[in-house]
């Protein structure tokens, strides 16, 4: 049996690879020519902008792993089942649950290695991606600093940002400040949060100081609300502050919980940190769904329908996942229902697949 097992491992392993490297090779030519006017119009360098897309290949691995899982399990258990190899080893006494042994062994190892890859390299170098798209292609004005303050700078106002919620397109802890051409304050704002409706800023709890220009002294007044020009939109705001496929699990975390001591709603980034567990275990699940559908009755001699049927349930899986986490981001799922939904409903599939294929 150990032979068997060593066999299957070393097949998965060779076609997870194949799989692996066409899938990226074929992300960074498309994204690499798909961004091809963006490059030019900024005027970075074509190394530059290689770099640029290399610096995103660690996190498409990491989102791509479980493709490759499945991919692998329906290619091996696929051919076996169309010479006839899984009834012949069925003959002998080996059921389905024994050849998913080395299945979960592999697809273990890979939900691994993606944690670990999503925990230190993918982080640093998202991070180094987004810093060029913002700062050398976009040519953002923006600034921020390493956690929640957000400022900008425009030709004659500063804003301050303290925090910026995005689910609910909501920023806290405004100040805004306005200088003539002699960088003379002639007017500032500071409010407890301001909501973007119909495409303007509405600022809630407002203190304004706004300058005398005969006399030079600045008068004072309190408003409950009012309504503010900003040279923002939310997905401004969504480009700059820091995302949390920039983070670790325990930066992520932390992040939270400094969010939270201050007052602030974290629901969305609550929502990234138990996905951040709960996504490695699609591996076991997605080389689970691989195995059923190839060795099935009904599919498994027929290795081009398997693997349509599999690709389909990985789009189907990806899309269910997303509306959860939207979901949840929306404060509609709880996070931690949100973030594991997807994954109970395909472990359900992939048991009914590997039930009907026993």
């Amino acid at each position: 049996m150990k032979v068997l097992h060593r066999y299957l491992i070393r097949e998965m392993l060779l076609y997870f690879t194949v799989v692996l490297a066409l899938v990226l090779t074929l992300f960074v030519a498309i994204d690499y020519l798909g961004r091809m006017d963006h490059f030019i119009g900024s005027g970075i360098s074509m190394l530059r902008a290689m770099e640029f897309v290399l610096l995103k290949t660690p996190f498409m691995a990491v989102l791509f792993i479980p493709v490759g899982i499945l991919m692998s399990a329906l290619v091996v258990f696929g051919i076996m089942a169309r010479r006839n190899e899984l009834v012949a080893l069925r003959s002998g006494g080996v059921s389905i649950y024994q050849l998913f042994r080395p299945v979960f062994f592999f697809s273990a190892a890979a939900a691994v290695a993606m944690f670990f890859v999503s925990e230190t390299v993918s982080p640093i170098a998202m991070a180094r991606a987004n810093q060029i798209k913002k700062v050398e292609i976009r040519k953002n004005a923006v600034l921020s600093s390493t956690e929640k303050n957000i400022w900008i700078k425009s030709e004659d106002t500063i804003l301050y940002i303290r925090y910026y919620e995005p689910s609910q397109s909501t920023i806290y802890g405004v100040a805004l400040n306005e200088f003539d051409d002699d960088f003379r304050l002639l007017r500032r704002i500071d409010a407890e949060k301001g909501v973007y409706r119909q495409e303007r800023w509405t600022l809630f709890r407002v203190l304004e100081q706004r300058l005398d220009p005969e006399s030079g002294k600045y008068s004072v007044q309190n408003l409950p609300e009012q309504a503010v020009a900003l040279d923002i939109v939310p997905e401004d705001l969504r480009r700059v502050v820091k995302k949390s496929d920039e983070m670790s699990y325990r930066e992520l975390s932390g992040y939270i919980g400094k969010i939270e001591s201050e007052g602030y709603d974290a629901s969305a980034y609550r929502v990234d940190l138990h996905a951040k567990v709960a996504f490695p275990f699609v591996c076991l699940i997605m080389g689970a769904v691989g195995l059923g559908i190839a060795a099935g009755r009904w599919t498994g001699r027929n290795l081009p329908g398997a693997i349509t049927i599999g690709i389909g349930a990985a789009f189907v899986y990806w899309i269910l996942h997303s509306f959860c986490i939207s979901l949840g981001r929306g404060e509609i799922l709880p996070p931690i229902v949100a973030a594991w939904a997807a994954n109970f409903v395909f472990a359900l599939f992939g048991a009914i697949t590997i039930q009907s294929a026993a």
